[in-house]
């Protein structure tokens, strides 16, 4: 399994095998938005800095920024939602994920939050 971590922002990261990254939004973003309609994604092959805004997602209630977690090139985004922006909130974890990136330092994967952390920030 790989690892998740997450951001004060709500965006989850997966660390995946070959040393990418995928991003999406949490549950809690996602419960917390609405019923989402409509999902922008990065342009792929772009360059992005760490909290650069990478993308939106627009609910039946707000609009949100989607955060870079870290500094790298998107290297795939999920077309999915372009068509079926609701699959953000039916898996939001899984299907829902939004882009890929590859990292240009990984080394910023050690300020994110573990589930623990995350869990105490939105009980907070």
């Amino acid at each position: 399994m790989s690892k998740i971590l997450y951001t004060e922002d709500h965006e989850w990261v997966q660390i995946n095998d070959d040393g990418s990254v995928t991003v999406g939004i949490t549950e809690h973003a996602q419960d917390t938005l609405g019923d989402v309609v409509f999902v922008e994604l990065p342009e792929v092959g772009r360059h992005y800095a760490q909290k650069d805004a990478a993308g939106v997602v627009e609910s039946v209630k707000a609009a949100a920024d989607v955060y870079m977690p870290l500094d790298g090139t998107v290297t795939a985004v999920n077309d999915t939602l372009t068509a079926e922006p609701s699959t953000v909130n039916s898996s939001p974890l899984g299907e829902g994920w939004f882009f890929r990136v590859q990292p240009s330092d990984a080394s910023q994967l050690d300020g994110l939050m573990t589930a623990e952390a995350y869990a105490a920030l939105i009980e907070g």
